[in-house]
């Protein structure tokens, strides 16, 4: 059981990672809201 939750974790950890990748560069769709991006992530957006 404990091995399966630590495959579940890495799953859902690599897969947080490439939906913020992915979006480092789109602006946000409501109007007046774009969230603060964590510092970490600017080594991810592109120039």
């Amino acid at each position: 059981m404990k091995g399966l939750l630590i495959r579940i974790g890495a799953f859902v950890s690599s897969a947080a990672l490439l939906v913020g990748i992915s979006s480092m560069n789109t602006a946000c769709w409501f109007l007046l809201h774009q969230p603060k991006v964590p510092a970490g992530m600017e080594k991810f957006k592109k120039a």
